[in-house]
């Protein structure tokens, strides 16, 4: 499932797309797996992130506010990171930051309603993987009372 897909004419791309679990039934490992495929004239990457219930919070309260001037962040400080940031054409500026692999910048020029489609792929990733696993302190973890299977 996409949870980003970002596209415009000249090429220029870059999809999240969530696979999974990270280790299904084991408590610690309840993140989500994603590929990250981004693709411009000067690049082709297949890059790994791993999604933790605060990066979906931050992505969508990123989205909420995205305006020209202001960006949006996925990923985190455990490795890859996206930094979209709006212009005031509203085309956005892409950082993809792998600290064990690369470093990227590029433009793209989505369109017009990509944040409201982004909140609903937002949404669909929430409702096909819940959060199954609830911090309860620090380092201190128990599976959420409403989790499926």
């Amino acid at each position: 499932m996409d949870l980003i897909d970002l596209g415009d004419a000249d090429g220029n791309r870059c999809v999240v797309r969530v696979t999974g679990r990270y280790q299904p039934r084991v408590l610690t490992g309840h993140d989500l797996q994603a590929d990250v495929l981004v693709s411009a004239s000067f690049a082709d990457a297949s890059l790994e992130l791993y999604l933790l219930p605060q990066d979906l919070d931050t992505w969508q309260h990123d989205l909420t506010q995205l305006a020209p001037g202001k960006g949006a962040t996925i990923g985190g400080d455990r490795g890859l990171t996206l930094d979209f940031v709006m212009h005031e054409d509203r085309t956005l500026s892409l950082m993809v930051h792998d600290p064990d692999r690369m470093s990227l910048a590029m433009g793209i020029a989505p369109q017009e309603t990509w944040i409201q489609d982004h909140h609903r792929r937002l949404d669909q990733v929430r409702e096909t993987w819940p959060n199954e696993v609830v911090e309860t302190g620090p380092m201190t973890y128990e599976w959420n009372s409403n989790r499926r299977g």
